[in-house]
């Protein structure tokens, strides 16, 4: 057995089922083996390296299993990098392997030889390097078992081709190890309820945790039992069914004036499971604000960077229990607290601004949610002012139902919603892009197509950078616009070129048709949506 077959051997032991690359010659005995082993693992060909690795990051956010990507040394490592720094910042287990020059040649700035330590340092959990072909099972099963543990994030695996390549002798494949979290002691239980009980407006921020510990079921209970109201945190929407009585809205960009008065007047915030990013946090703001804060989070450095009042570094579904357990019956002013915030969440959704174009946005994501909350869904999004329709108007009601980009990286939405139907092959993926992301990978509608999948696209098409244009806006003035404007193809043409069904749609009233037939259509599907460049955002348009 070579370090390649040792490799293979290992992924399958461990339960590895899917795998996403761009081939490459400085791997191919890893790719031999998983020839070899194509009934039981399934190899997907994507069109670029970011495809991969974004495909791997939908993957592993609706399995809640490890998204695995191959690709080759040099340039294509550099390519997929943006998947590897998004599942950092949005705590997704990835293992990306890299095909590497040999061991022979290293330092002699061989060719495409790159230093992955020094590249990778800064955005993956670890980057391990076998440098003895014995050693490459070994450092597979690593990989696998650091990227689930504490908070999940990115593993970096390079493979010298020679190490893939040569004899790794009577390979004994490591087994699985069960990746768990701390529990908190009663301790911390008894002091964390004794704040729970001594407030009157509990805030819960609901993180991708609770996503990845499928903790959504716990989250509701919790917030059942202390009268709390929730909110998500960015991107994080399916972290509680949003019919829930208790959800009250997105800590988003451009959140609404309730949401920002819920924030002042709650006199405890609980973080559970988010690690409170920059957008959630409003950059930060929000984690300097002095509010009194209980955290709930598996790992301690992340608990350290947010400095809570009280941390929790354990597993947040069972703490949320044991809390659930230890608290007193909520108060008559929690409950109507949480009622009045979940009013003004309704009118929120409710409200829209009039659309200016042909194309009212808030009708078709309406009808979108409409149509999906009958059947089992997958929604992803790509960064773009187009997503903010999504955050103010789709209703998440199921876990594992949203893959979007906490880290806001461009070209995500496509791949992601290629490695979703590969997660979930019982669901319809509905990818919401525009067209500046589209241009950068929506070439994956080609590996949608190769691979049969139940995969909508719905490309928002303004023909401008319109996020870009709208802080420009606000920046420079009105008019004072630079290197914003797209001269954008015909995406209808476009998807039925790659082998998609596709459709066009240039007014309000013909969306609903092409959605429907597109959903009717067991296959991958386009849909060219043409909006107008003055309906900006959910918010309304560009003041003057």
């Amino acid at each position: 057995m070579n370090g390649g077959e040792a490799l293979v051997e290992t992924l399958a032991s461990h339960g590895v089922d899917t795998v996403f690359c761009v081939p490459g010659e400085s791997y191919l005995a890893v790719l031999e083996g998983l020839r070899r082993h194509a009934n039981t693992i399934r190899l997907v060909t994507n069109r670029h390296e970011a495809g991969a690795a974004f495909a791997a990051n939908g993957y592993a956010k609706i399995s809640r299993r490890p998204g695995i990507a191959f690709v080759s040394r040099g340039p294509g490592a550099t390519n997929a990098s943006i998947g590897v720094h998004t599942a950092d910042q949005d705590s997704i287990p990835l293992v990306l392997f890299i095909g590497q020059i040999p061991r022979e040649e290293f330092g002699r700035e061989a060719f495409q030889e790159i230093d992955y330590t020094a590249f990778f340092g800064s955005v993956a959990k670890a980057v391990l390097e076998p440098i003895d072909p014995a050693d490459v099972a070994r450092a597979t099963a690593d990989a696998l078992t650091i990227a689930q543990t504490g908070r999940p994030g990115p593993i970096v695996v390079v493979l010298p081709e020679d190490v893939t390549e040569a004899d790794a002798g009577n390979v004994v494949v490591p087994h699985p190890l069960a990746v768990g979290s701390a529990h908190a002691s009663d301790l911390q239980i008894e002091q964390a309820a004794a704040l729970i009980n001594k407030a009157e407006r509990i805030l819960i921020v609901g993180g991708e945790l609770i996503k990845a510990e499928a903790a959504t079921m716990k989250l509701g209970a919790f917030a059942e039992s202390v009268g709390a109201a929730v909110v998500s945190a960015f991107r994080c929407q399916d972290a509680l069914n949003n019919d829930h009585p208790a959800y009250v809205g997105l800590l988003g960009l451009g959140r609404p004036p309730y949401l920002k008065q819920a924030w002042a007047d709650a006199d405890l915030v609980i973080l559970a499971g988010s690690r409170f990013d920059a957008i959630t946090s409003e950059d930060f703001a929000l984690r300097d604000s002095g509010k009194t804060t209980i955290m709930i989070h598996p790992c301690h450095e992340t608990i350290a960077q947010v400095r809570p009042s009280f941390g929790i570094a354990a597993a947040v579904g069972p703490t949320l229990m044991a809390l659930s357990r230890a608290t007193d019956v909520p108060s008559a002013v929690r409950a109507a607290w949480q009622a009045d915030l979940r009013e003004a969440f309704a009118a929120y959704q409710a409200d829209a601004p009039e659309a200016l174009g042909a194309v009212d946005m808030t009708a078709v994501i309406r009808h979108v949610d409409s149509r999906l909350s009958e059947i089992d869904h997958v929604v992803t999004n790509d960064a773009g002012n187009f997503s903010t329709w999504l955050h103010r108007h789709f209703r998440y009601r199921m876990p594992d139902s949203q893959a979007g980009p906490m880290a806001g990286a461009m070209g995500y939405a496509v791949p992601s919603a290629v490695g979703a139907a590969m997660a979930r092959d019982s669901a319809r993926v509905v990818a919401f892009v525009g067209d500046g992301g589209f241009m950068m990978t929506g070439q994956e509608i080609s590996t949608a197509v190769q691979n049969g999948l139940k995969v909508t696209v719905i490309v928002c098409d303004n023909s401008h950078y319109g996020t870009i244009m709208m802080h420009q806006h606000r920046y420079a003035g009105a008019g004072n616009y630079a290197a914003t404007e797209l001269n954008s193809p015909d995406f209808e043409a476009l998807g039925a070129a790659y082998g998609a069904r596709a459709w066009k749609v240039e007014t309000t009233d013909a969306f609903a048709a092409a959605f429907d037939e597109a959903l009717a259509y067991d296959g991958p599907g386009l849909i060219h949506v043409v909006t107008d460049i003055r309906d900006i955002s959910a918010a309304g348009p560009l003041k003057t």
